[in-house]
């Protein structure tokens, strides 16, 4: 009984880990969508922030149906809950993905991109997938050395994040406040989808180590 138990919670694992190659797609398609102003792209994301959901939704159910039959306590009970949590901050992930999405498809045909911030999307879209990346393995190997890397890593996005209102800021801005507010959205979607993975981070370092990650400073 209690292997067949175990086989569940190494089941939680795998599909948290399937989690995060699926919101690793939709922010790569998403950051391609908005870029190109690809509403096919766009319509796909959209579409399939389903799947992310309905995976949430079946951890969500198995944890709560082995609470109930299992009764688990100390390490298996901690497991159960760090996986409730990792779920709900990869959901929160695909909805950033989505939200992106959105942003493309809302300004299709044309891009809501201006052509001196295209770098720094993309820029972002490529830290983003690096980071789901990282803690998806974080995830599947439990490797606490490499979770508390992610705090490093998220700051190469604070900084993009920054030099987004910097440019919006400057003077030279000359696109006027619609394509403005737009890439302030972008961007916090970003910001907000790197500070998730940091999340799912922290709760790999507390399920290994039963302590809370320190939180990088600043």
């Amino acid at each position: 009984m209690r292997d067949a138990f175990h086989e569940e919670l190494d089941g939680l694992t795998d599909r948290l880990v399937e989690m995060t190659r699926v919101v690793r797609s939709a922010m790569a398609r998403a950051t391609t969508a908005l870029l190109d102003a690809d509403l096919q792209l766009a319509e796909g994301v959209i579409s399939k922030d389903a799947e992310v959901d309905q995976l949430f939704a079946e951890i969500e159910a198995t944890i709560f149906e082995l609470m109930a039959r299992q009764q688990p306590v100390a390490v298996d009970l901690r497991m159960m809950i760090v996986a409730l949590r990792v779920g709900a901050d990869l959901e929160r992930m695909g909805d950033m993905a989505e939200h992106v999405a959105k942003i493309a498809r809302m300004r299709h045909p044309d891009s809501a991109i201006p052509p001196e911030l295209r770098a720094t999307i993309l820029e972002m879209g490529h830290i983003a997938e690096r980071l789901v990346t990282k803690a998806g393995t974080c995830i599947a190997t439990r490797d606490v050395s490499t979770a508390l890397e992610l705090e490093t890593d998220d700051d190469a996005m604070d900084k993009l994040h920054r030099r987004l209102f910097h440019v919006l800021m400057a003077p030279e801005w000359k696109h006027g406040v619609e394509p403005a507010v737009d890439v302030t959205l972008a961007g916090r979607y970003f910001e907000r989808y790197a500070d998730h993975a940091v999340r799912v981070a922290r709760s790999v370092v507390y399920l290994v180590t039963g302590n809370r990650a320190p939180q990088a400073q600043g």
